[in-house]
């Protein structure tokens, strides 16, 4: 069975709204768009390129047209790109139509956690999850994120969306990696700690 992993950038009062860009997502009024970009160094950038290529990728509609709009678009060298769209890409989405224009792009059809727990259920690659608040949440609902690799960041925002909403259920994790970037931000990564 394949593990799908989370990886969020997150400001250390938990929330992962619009880490990217100013105008990436500013639902709800956010008004603190690109706060992890002062965050970015050479540590982060390989400590998130560790694995790409030896796994496939997971998106919500939302995240998979921002990436989309931004990654096939790069002509400046840089170890993602190629990577990115040669990467299998899944996208759970209610409102997408296929076939979808980034190469290697599967659309999910369904109920997002059900098809999410059928891909995992047959052999293949890992699934790893960039953002895509949205279906984190309801894979956490339905007890399918083996792991997180959580950025998180020395700032607090006070307000936006956070990845772990306060009616969540009880999860034991363990620690299994971590690192700690120049600018400060702690990369750490934690799995299930699931009985049996």
């Amino acid at each position: 069975m394949r593990r799908i992993v989370a990886v969020e950038h997150l400001s250390l009062d938990g929330v992962m709204q619009s880490p990217s860009g100013l105008d990436e997502d500013r639902r709800g009024g956010f008004a603190h768009g690109g706060w992890a970009q002062p965050g970015n160094d050479e540590v982060m950038g390989a400590e998130l390129g560790k694995g790409m290529g030896t796994v496939e990728l997971l998106f919500g509609r939302f995240t998979y047209e921002r990436f989309f709009e931004y990654w096939p678009n790069q002509t400046e060298p840089n170890p993602f790109t190629d990577v990115l769209n040669n990467t299998q890409k899944y996208v759970a989405s209610r409102t997408l139509t296929g076939p979808l224009p980034w190469v290697n792009s599967t659309l999910l059809s369904g109920d997002a956690a059900d098809s999410v727990a059928e891909l995992k259920s047959k052999p293949g690659k890992d699934l790893v999850v960039l953002g895509s608040g949205n279906l984190v949440q309801s894979l956490i609902r339905d007890d399918l994120v083996d792991a997180y690799q959580l950025l998180i960041h020395p700032v607090l925002l006070g307000s936006g969306r956070r990845l772990f909403p306060d009616d969540g259920s009880l999860a034991r994790l363990r620690l299994a990696n971590s690192v700690i970037t120049t600018t400060g931000v702690v990369i750490a990564t934690y799995e299930q700690a699931r009985k049996g």
